[in-house]
C-alpha cells in the first residue's frame, strides 16, 4: 500500500466524530437547503430525486474510499489526482482550485441557509442584506472554533450533529403526523413532470451528499483509517438518504406545496407556524440552525487541511501552508473570507448550482483516477466505470437545465471556472516541482 502520510498524525477523532463530520457537510447542505428548490421543480416527486441523488453518491462515494484507503493522504481529492498523474502539474492544481472553490461554495451555501432560517420568524425575514450580515456572522463564529481546536471542533461537531439528528426525526415524525393531504392526491394535482425534470434535481441535489469527502481530509486525526473511512462514510451516507427521504415527504404532506415554493429559502419554516403552532417553528428553525452550522465547522474543518496540502506544492500561496498547534489558521480564515465574498455577489440557487457541477466534475475525476489504477486500489472495475458514467450525465444534466432556462446564470456559473482555471494556470506554469 502507497501511505503518503507526510506528517505525524494526531489521533483524536474517533468513529461518532468522523461520522458527525461527514453528516454535518451533507445535512447541512441537504434538505434544509434545496427543499424549496426541489418543490419548486418537480414537487411531489421531490423524494425521488432524493432517492437518485443519494444512489449517485454511493457510486461517488466508492472510487473516494478506494483511493483514500491506498494513498492515506489528507490532500484527498487533490493529492488522489496529483500521486496518481505525477507529470500533469496544470491538472493538479486545477483539481485543487475546483475542488477547494466547491468547498467554499458549500460554506456560503450553509451560512445563506442558515441566517434565511435565523432570522424567518421576524419582520425583515426577506431583507437580503440582512440574511447576508448575518451569514457572515455565522462564518465567523465558526472560524474562531475551528482556529480553537481540532478536539475542541470535534467535540463541538459530535454535539451539533446528533442533537439536530434527534431534532430532525422529531420534526420528522411530526410533520407525517399532522399530514393535511395524502400522496395520491398531490400525484393527481402534479401535472406533468418529466423523468428529466426528476433525474435534473437529482443532479442537483448531489452537493446535499458532498460532505463525505470532509472525512478523508481527516486522516492524519484519526486511527484506523483503513477501517473507519468506508464505514464512517458509509454510515453517514445512509443516514443522510434516510433522514432527506423521510424528512422531504413528511414536508410536502404537512406544508403546502405553494408556501414551500414561495419561501424557498426557509422551506420548511415557512408553513410550520400554521401546521404545527409556534413551538413546532421554533423546532424547525433549531434543527436547520444546527444542521447548517454543523456543515459550516465540519466544511472549515476538512477542506482547511486540504488547502494547506495543496499550498505545500506551490498551488496556493505559501502563507497557507502554516499551521499553529498542527491547525491551518490562515487556510481557514481565507475560507471564510472568500466564502462571504461570494455571499455577497451571488443568492441560492446560483451558489447551489455552482457547488453541484463542481462536486459532480470533480467526483468525476476522481472517478477516472480511480479507474487509471484500479488493479493497485484492488477496485471492482464495473463499479469505477459506473460511477463514472452516473456522475457525468448527472453534470451534462445540470448544464442542459442552465443553457435552457437560466442561461444568464450558466454564464456566472463558466465566468467561475475560467477565473478559477485562470489561477490554476498562473500557478502551475514554469514551476518545476518534485512529486
Amino acid at each position: 500500500m502507497n501511505n503518503g502520510i507526510h506528517r505525524k498524525r494526531d489521533k483524536v477523532l474517533g468513529l461518532l466524530e468522523l461520522v458527525a463530520i461527514a453528516l454535518g457537510g451533507m445535512i447541512g447542505g441537504g434538505i434544509f437547503t434545496v427543499l424549496g428548490i426541489s418543490v419548486s421543480m418537480i414537487g411531489i416527486f421531490t423524494p425521488v430525486a432524493f432517492i437518485i441523488g443519494g444512489l449517485l453518491a454511493i457510486l461517488a462515494v466508492y472510487p473516494y474510499i478506494k483511493l483514500a484507503i491506498y494513498y492515506k493522504d489528507e490532500g484527498a481529492t487533490y493529492s488522489f489526482f496529483k500521486r496518481t498523474f505525477p507529470k500533469h502539474q496544470f491538472g493538479a492544481s486545477l483539481v485543487g482550485w475546483w475542488v477547494i472553490f466547491g468547498y467554499i461554495s458549500t460554506l456560503a451555501l450553509y451560512a445563506y441557509t442558515f441566517a434565511s432560517y435565523a432570522i424567518s420568524g421576524f419582520e425583515f425575514a426577506d431583507s437580503e442584506w440582512m440574511r447576508k450580515a448575518v451569514a457572515g456572522f455565522i462564518i465567523v463564529i465558526f472560524t474562531l472554533i475551528n482556529i480553537w481546536s481540532v478536539k475542541g471542533m470535534g467535540k463541538v461537531e459530535d454535539i451539533m450533529v446528533y442533537t439536530k439528528l434527534i431534532i430532525l426525526v422529531v420534526i420528522s415524525f411530526v410533520l407525517v403526523n399532522n399530514s393535511n393531504t395524502t400522496i395520491p392526491i398531490l400525484l393527481k394535482d402534479s401535472g406533468d413532470i418529466s423523468i428529466l425534470s426528476i433525474l435534473i434535481v437529482a443532479s442537483l441535489t448531489f452537493v446535499a451528499f458532498e460532505g463525505f469527502q470532509l472525512v478523508i481530509n481527516a486522516v492524519n486525526e484519526m486511527d484506523k483509517p483503513e477501517v473507519n473511512i468506508p464505514k464512517s462514510i458509509y454510515i453517514a451516507v445512509i443516514i443522510a438518504i434516510i433522514i432527506y427521504l423521510v424528512l422531504s415527504i413528511g414536508a410536502i404532506l404537512a406544508i403546502p406545496l405553494d408556501d414551500i415554493i414561495k419561501n424557498q429559502e426557509y422551506a420548511l419554516a415557512s408553513g410550520a407556524d400554521k401546521i404545527l403552532g409556534h413551538w413546532g417553528t421554533d423546532l424547525v428553525v433549531i434543527g436547520a440552525m444546527l444542521a447548517t452550522s454543523s456543515a459550516i465547522s465540519g466544511t472549515l474543518f476538512g477542506a482547511s487541511r486540504q488547502i494547506s496540502a495543496i499550498a505545500k506544492d506551490g498551488y496556493f500561496p505559501a502563507l497557507l501552508t502554516k499551521r499553529k498547534n498542527n491547525i491551518p489558521i490562515y487556510s481557514i480564515v481565507t475560507m471564510s473570507i472568500l466564502a462571504f465574498a461570494l455571499i455577497l455577489v451571488g443568492n441560492l440557487k446560483v451558489i447551489l448550482e455552482f457547488a453541484s457541477v463542481t462536486f459532480l466534475l470533480v467526483s468525476l475525476l476522481m472517478a477516472y483516477t480511480n479507474y487509471k489504477i484500479y488493479k493497485k486500489t484492488n477496485s471492482s472495475l464495473f463499479l469505477t466505470i459506473l460511477a463514472m458514467a452516473g456522475l457525468l450525465i448527472g453534470t451534462i444534466l445540470i448544464i442542459y437545465y442552465e443553457a435552457t432556462t437560466k442561461v444568464e446564470q450558466l454564464y456566472f456559473i463558466c465566468g467561475l471556472f475560467v477565473l478559477l482555471t485562470f489561477c490554476a494556470w498562473l500557478y502551475s506554469r514554469n514551476k518545476n516541482r518534485a512529486i
